[in-house]
């Protein structure tokens, strides 16, 4: 089993405050969290896990996480489950990275659990929720200005936006991470780190190179010089995920027992769970038993490696573990059973207008609405839910939503301390 996740950052350290009188904190800490996902290694265990253009490779090591643009049906790692959450997944043959394949449900997506490069770049600068890559610049976007185009100018932390090549294309972004300069002061080297197929990407250009680079497809590279007011409400710290400290430390895997989504997951209420038995160092498992809480909910014979399957229709917090032959028990399984849910109003919503939406959810608190228009892939807006919309189980959708929209996906994403679930609807817009 070959997991390492980098922790020289010192990412465990107590956490600067992003208004810390240091004004580098904040880029230096960008790189950090960048790397994180950048720099993981991870070695699939058996066929199937989905790429662009075919499959990862048993038994060869990758480095960064996989690109999969997984939106309401998979999951993005760091924001809707911990990275260690898919190091688990790795280790198991049967988790839905193998299982599962988004290629042909999603557009731009393969893989069950993945990145793209704005939740790339969002992640690393500290987000909530990840902005679009076209909304990372100043059009979008305060506290964030085009830099002059070269090498000299940059600084780690900056951002690359290249637009789409077409009116319908797809754009990117990327992050600056890393500038070497020589002892006169001069920039010799530019390293880029960024989200692509068909892993997380890390390149080191030369100062003319990384001109050429910003020249190609008319990129702009630009500075966040106000991070509060580029985030706006879509603040980290605010939020449960993403969780930075987990992210960088060296998770154990269990080598006795995994669940189909890794360990350390959410599920929606009523969700078959699959317990994979594996014993991989022939301990002798002879009982499963899982647990809400103290309480003992199920004690399943066991006899040698096999698939159990259970939905749960009490949300709580569980744990999963096998009882051994020796009278000891095996590193426990983590997960939670929640219930997450929306309801739109009966009529087509009326252009420009505030309207409401009703919400509800156990084990679990409702804190984004995320709204997408289905014929534009810039207008976006995130509502964030507060602790009175919770307790009033519902929300005021503000007049701007839906200005330009026909129709648009609504997202309802909720979170406890295992990770993020999406609910989607889709939305009329009448005028």
């Amino acid at each position: 089993m070959t997991i390492r996740v980098l922790t020289a950052f010192a990412l465990l350290a107590p956490a600067l405050s992003l208004r810390s009188a240091n004004t580098n904190a904040w880029q230096s800490r960008s790189v950090d969290y960048a790397r994180i996902m950048s720099r993981v290694k991870w070695t699939p265990v058996t066929e199937g896990m989905p790429k662009r253009g075919g499959y990862f490779v048993p038994g060869r090591q990758y480095t960064g996480v996989p690109y999969s643009s997984v939106k309401h049906v998979g999951r993005y790692i760091g924001f809707d489950i911990f990275l260690k959450t898919f190091l688990a997944a790795v280790e198991n043959p049967k988790s839905v990275l193998y299982t599962e394949n988004l290629l042909g449900k999603v557009p731009n997506a393969e893989c069950y659990y993945g990145k793209v490069c704005s939740s790339y770049t969002s992640y690393a600068l500290q987000c909530g929720i990840w902005y679009v890559s076209k909304q990372h610049g100043p059009r979008f976007r305060d506290g964030v200005t085009l830099l002059p185009q070269s090498a000299e100018a940059a600084k780690p932390g900056d951002v690359i936006y290249t637009p789409p090549k077409t009116k319908n294309g797809g754009s990117h972004v990327e992050l600056v991470t890393e500038v070497v300069r020589n002892d006169d002061g001069k920039v010799t080297h530019v390293r880029i780190e960024e989200s692509r197929p068909q892993t997380t990407g890390n390149t080191l250009r030369g100062a003319k190179s990384f001109e050429a680079h910003i020249r190609a497809r008319n990129r702009e590279l630009y500075r966040i010089t106000d991070i509060d007011a580029w985030r706006g409400g879509n603040k980290a710290e605010s939020f449960l995920f993403p969780n930075y400290e987990d992210d960088s430390a060296t998770p154990k895997i269990n080598r006795v027992l995994l669940l189909d989504r890794g360990d350390w997951v959410p599920y929606h209420k009523k969700e078959t769970v699959k317990f994979n038995v594996m014993d991989r160092d022939n301990q002798g498992a002879h009982t499963l038993v899982v647990r809400r809480g103290k309480e003992v909910v199920e004690k399943i014979a066991l006899s040698g490696e096999r698939i159990i399957e259970r939905t749960f229709s009490t949300c709580g917090d569980y744990t999963a573990y096998c009882a051994m032959k020796d009278g000891s028990k095996s590193q426990p399984c983590e997960f939670a059973i929640c219930d997450l849910g929306f309801r739109l109003p009966d009529k087509p919503v009326a252009r420009a207008k505030t309207w409401e939406i009703k919400l509800h959810s156990e084990n679990m608190n409702a804190i984004i609405l995320y709204f997408k228009s289905l014929s534009s892939g810039y207008d976006e807006h995130n509502v964030f839910v507060t602790q009175a919309n919770r307790i009033a189980g519902k929300v005021t959708v503000p007049a701007s939503v839906t200005e330009k929209a026909d129709k648009m996906q609504v997202w309802l994403i909720g979170e406890n301390r295992y990770g993020r679930l999406k609910q989607r609807l889709d939305v009329v817009i009448a005028d």
